[in-house]
């Protein structure tokens, strides 16, 4: 990340060490505050007039500026973020909680306002957003999209990563992190979101698709415990993965403007939860979900599992006499 002010970078290390964020949360706050800090100094006339707002500098921006801060300025930014930048519920929702953690590590955590502005701010009302999936044909077309590939080890490398994807619902950086090592029979382990590691089970698909894979993995000196190996001979990136998965949705007919790999883990949360009885709580642990809510946008996908579950009522039938 690009230089900060000292205030910015002590929140940070206090986030990465003892909460134990991970670099990609503590990039998206950084990405928030740096919009925030720069909104401050166009609010306080601290810029010229005229300076493009992603010029802004912020490194000048200390406690004393910080202590001037009142919850109107907290919502004139919201307000900013929405007319001005077209930010969605969503987005916004991110900014209101970056602020709030941030001005809550400044108070409780090392007491360098006397009063927290943010504490009343609230979260914007954000619509439940119906997960976008693949259909159980789309999901065996895009497999069987793979055997187009003509060079052997990639083409199992590749299966094996949509398999793991469209089975056990797992994050993008939750698959590029695997390791060889972390895998025991059907289970394996992953690091996931705030650096908390989870365990996986592996279904026989699977198990059958990694144990292909690693018939002809490559061996390498670089990250030789890495899984999933790129054309360079190093653990493959996220970025490579998601090109990866494009080409095969437009080989397989569908829109990569719709479609990517974290509708991908909406598909394997989809199927489960349409097909396997999977029980809410089963399904928040499988997907490593924090909390529940979030995994609750599974159980408005299928309307004929409530009809039949209202139809399965014994007095569904009860006629009045």
């Amino acid at each position: 990340m690009e230089n900060m002010p000292l205030i910015l970078e002590d929140y940070f290390n206090y986030m990465e060490t003892i909460r134990g964020k991970s670099p990609n949360t503590v990039k998206e706050y950084f990405f928030d505050l740096r919009t925030f800090f720069r909104f401050l100094k166009v609010r306080y006339r601290m810029v010229e007039k005229n300076t493009p707002f992603e010029d802004i500098d912020i490194t000048d921006i200390d406690i004393k500026t910080i202590q001037k801060v009142t919850i109107q300025d907290l919502y004139a930014y919201i307000s900013f973020v929405d007319k001005i930048r077209g930010n969605g519920n969503y987005a916004k929702s991110r900014k209101v909680a970056s602020i709030r953690s941030f001005f809550n590590y400044l108070k409780t955590k090392v007491k360098l306002i006397d009063e927290n502005p943010a504490i009343g701010l609230e979260f914007p009302k954000t619509d439940i957003r119906q997960p976008i999936y693949l259909t159980l044909e789309e999901a065996e077309n895009l497999l069987n999209s793979v055997s187009t590939n003509t060079i052997e080890e990639y083409k199992k490398r590749d299966y094996a990563i949509i398999t793991l994807f469209l089975n056990c619902g797992m994050r993008l950086s939750e698959l590029v992190s695997i390791d060889v090592d972390k895998i025991r029979n059907d289970t394996l382990t992953v690091i996931g979101k705030g650096n908390k590691e989870r365990t996986i089970y592996l279904n026989e698909a699977c198990i059958d698709a990694v144990t292909d894979y690693m018939s002809v993995r490559p061996k390498v000196s670089n990250d030789e415990k890495a899984l999933f190996i790129s054309k360079r001979k190093n653990r493959i990136s996220t970025r490579a993965v998601q090109h990866m998965i494009d080409k095969y949705l437009k080989l397989s007919g569908l829109d990569t403007h719709v479609y990517s790999t974290h509708k991908l883990r909406h598909t394997a949360a989809t199927l489960m939860y349409k097909y396997g009885n999977v029980d809410i709580r089963a399904l928040q642990e499988i997907l490593g979900h924090e909390n529940v809510s979030t995994t609750q946008i599974y159980t408005h996908i299928d309307d004929e599992r409530l009809r039949d579950a209202v139809k399965s009522n014994p007095l569904a039938k009860w006629k009045n006499k």
